[in-house]
Formats: structure tokens, sequence, C-alpha cells
């Protein structure tokens, strides 16, 4: 009797089991929430437009020679052309050296810069930090230079140390000076210049 209680029981378990895993399936398949195709997939929400109008070149170099025969290298961390303005970048983290043909040297760095080819210009902004080949140190908030000639010229005041001592001034140029055939490069201060001498030992 007992052999075949345990028969009807295993005879009934193939059919009961089978139709409750169909029943618990069937639950998961009504319950589920439902996926809305439309929906927006949080990590891939970009905007292609901007990304296109954006572009950047990463650590892009540029280097070149002015009429005069400066040697001019600039670098940057980064750099994007200007959809308003055709020929011109907008660089940062940017590093530029101007070699002078009299054997004189510049280096200059800024938070960013403008490379306006068709104005032959660059345009350092966001704080600027010249050292010379002399042995100034100058500091100014931008500065503009020259891609077609060899000139700088500070946007405002300036502050320098050099070998005379510590320097004040409302601006700062560099310029080519042609004297009698020789041609030679001057750096000047002007609008009110403030000298703090300190004697070279």
């Amino acid at each position: 009797m007992q052999g075949g209680a345990y028969s009807r029981f295993v005879a009934l378990a193939k059919v009961v089991l089978p139709l409750a895993a169909l029943a618990l399936l069937a639950t998961l398949f009504l319950f589920a929430r439902r996926i809305d195709p439309d929906a927006a997939i949080p990590f891939a929400e970009v905007d292609v437009e901007r990304f296109a109008r954006e572009a950047r070149i990463g650590a892009p170099e540029f280097s070149g020679v002015t009429g005069d025969g400066t040697v001019i290298s600039i670098a940057a961390t980064a750099a994007r052309p200007l959809p308003d303005a055709p020929g011109q970048i907008a660089a940062e983290g940017l590093s530029a050296r101007f070699q002078v043909p009299d054997g004189s040297r510049i280096e200059a760095s800024a938070a960013a810069a403008i490379v306006d080819a068709p104005g032959q210009r660059l345009a350092l902004s966001g704080g600027v930090a010249l050292e010379t080949s002399t042995g100034y140190r100058i500091a100014a908030e931008g500065l503009t230079a020259g891609l077609g000639e060899t000139a700088l010229t500070s946007d405002g005041a300036v502050t320098a140390e050099g070998p005379p001592g510590r320097l004040d001034a409302g601006g700062m140029t560099l310029r080519r000076v042609a004297d009698g055939g020789r041609t030679s490069y001057l750096l000047v201060f002007n609008g009110g210049v403030r000298l703090v001498y300190r004697p070279q030992e």
C-alpha cells in the first residue's frame, strides 16, 4: 500500500511542479516593470551638436618665423577653433618661446590665449608670466604678441624683477629698432615707472 501511495505522489509531483514553475514565470512577466523605449539612458545623454561645436585638440604645438626672423614656438594643453571667428583658435595652458634674431630669448606662459592667424597676432590672457634671457621676470594680466613681426605689448600694468631690482610700470613693449642698417630689439617699460633699485654685489 505504501508503495502505491508513493508512486501516486511521484506521478502527481511530475504534473504539479512544472505547472507551478510556469505560474511563477508568468507572474514575473506580468509584474515586471515595462521598458519605455523612448526613455533616455542616463549615461548616453550626449549633446552631439555641442560636442561638434567644441571639438578639442589635445596638446597642440605651433611654430613659425616672423618677417624679421624671430622664431616663435607655441604649445598648449588644449585648443579648439572658434566657430564665429574663422582662422582663430582658443588655447588653454599656453606656453610660448620667442627666439629673437639678436640672440635674446623670451619665454611666456598664460592660462589662456587666442591665436589669430588672419590678424597675425597672439593674445595671451588670464595672467601672463614672462622670462627673458637678459634676466627679467615679468608679470602682466594680458599680452599681445605679433606673429608677422616681432612686437610684444602688455595689456595694462606690469611688475618685473630684473638686474636693476623691482620695477612697476603702467605698460611694457618689446619692439624692433633699426639704426643705420643695424637692427636691435628694445624692451621698454612705460606709463609711469617705479624702480626699487638693488645694487648688484
